[in-house]
């Protein structure tokens, strides 16, 4: 179940990152509290993750689930490069969140 409330934890960063983009500083007031409400959901999902997790593997793989998300989603829905380069070192992200899956105990 802790693995199941950080990736849902890392879902909502994603979010509220994209969220954030849409604020417009937070002077639009929808996605100002849907930006709030989705970092209030994925402060809480990680909270509940780290009762079981390591912190440092659940840091990482949190901040890497919403990095991955957010720059591939930026590239989808903004127009942002997705030149070879970047997708290789987004795929070394998600290596390094796979990996600290895979090696840690739970």
């Amino acid at each position: 179940m802790p693995w199941l409330f950080l990736f849902g934890a890392g879902v909502f960063e994603i979010f509220w990152a994209l969220g954030l983009k849409y604020t417009d500083g937070f002077t639009r007031l929808w996605p100002s509290l849907g930006t709030a409400a989705s970092m209030v959901i994925s402060f809480f999902l990680l909270g509940l993750a780290l009762r079981d997790l390591p912190l440092g593997t659940a840091y990482a793989i949190w901040t890497g689930i919403g990095t991955v998300g957010t720059a591939i989603l930026g590239m989808v829905l903004f127009g942002e490069p997705s030149d070879a380069l970047r997708l290789f070192c987004i795929g070394l992200i998600l290596a390094g969140i796979v990996g600290l899956k895979l090696f840690t105990p739970h």
